[in-house]
């Protein structure tokens, strides 16, 4: 039996049996991270995987059954949400499978095996610090500001985890994307396939998908936009895909 919190409940993920324990206080989970999930299918079966502030743990969780990783180590900062997402993986009885580390992503040197990850997945915070409206809400300041590690962390930090071709797969905002690419080729993680999703047609893209590979060699591919709403105000039929098999 999982005991909850104050202000805690139980989601349905409605894949597999799959459950997640949010805090209505706190950051929950959105499509970013479902689109991230779908976009990084294709890593292979028994694929060794860290998700680099893995929050509640929603990304690790759905990869647990999408892909029958051998292991994947979650990275989570806050406390409070760390003992959020262990909850969740017993709760899902996924021990054996995952496992969730309370640290900043920059102070892994000795707690994971660098240069031995097949992947890395990462939702990091969108904002630099000092942009956008901040939160008083501390949980959800550090989800969404780069207020304890910069996207230069994230990217550098993957690129010492990694394998030698080993990839990356990111969700991250289109007005960061000269940021990504530049900082990705600083990091020698080369970037690969590019995926921009807009609200619906006619709006301009609010997020991307990126997924790059260590040490490769330089080829882009730009991969056909995902729409998330059609013009009636409903789900795309791609966007109902993903959801059926999320």
């Amino acid at each position: 039996m999982i005991d909850l919190l104050e202000n805690e409940r139980i989601d349905d993920l409605e894949y597999e049996g799959l459950k997640i324990i949010q805090n209505r206080d706190g950051f929950c989970f959105g499509i970013d991270s479902i689109l991230l999930t779908d976009f990084a299918k294709e890593i292979e079966e028994r694929s060794k995987i860290v998700d680099l502030g893995t929050g509640t743990g929603i990304i690790a969780i759905l990869l647990s059954k999408k892909i029958n990783p051998s292991k994947i180590i979650g990275v989570e900062i806050q406390e409070e949400v760390y003992e959020m997402a262990k909850r969740s993986i017993e709760l899902n009885n996924l021990e054996n499978t995952i496992e969730v580390i309370n640290s900043n992503i920059k102070d892994l040197q000795d707690k994971v095996q660098m240069n031995t990850f097949d992947a890395v997945v990462t939702n990091p915070p969108y904002k630099k610090v000092g942009t956008g409206i901040t939160n008083e809400n501390n949980k959800k300041l550090i989800s969404r500001h780069e207020t304890e590690a910069s996207l230069e962390d994230f990217i550098r930090v993957s690129n010492k985890l990694l394998k030698d071709k080993g990839s990356l797969y990111m969700v991250h905002r289109p007005d960061r994307l000269v940021d990504i690419i530049e900082l990705l080729r600083k990091y020698k993680i080369e970037p690969k396939q590019i995926k921009f999703v807009y609200p619906k047609e006619g709006k301009e893209a609010n997020l991307l998908l990126i997924k790059a590979i260590k040490n490769a060699k330089p080829f882009l591919k730009i991969e056909k936009p995902l729409y998330v709403y059609n013009q009636n105000g409903e789900y795309t039929d791609e966007i109902l895909r993903i959801y059926s098999k999320k």
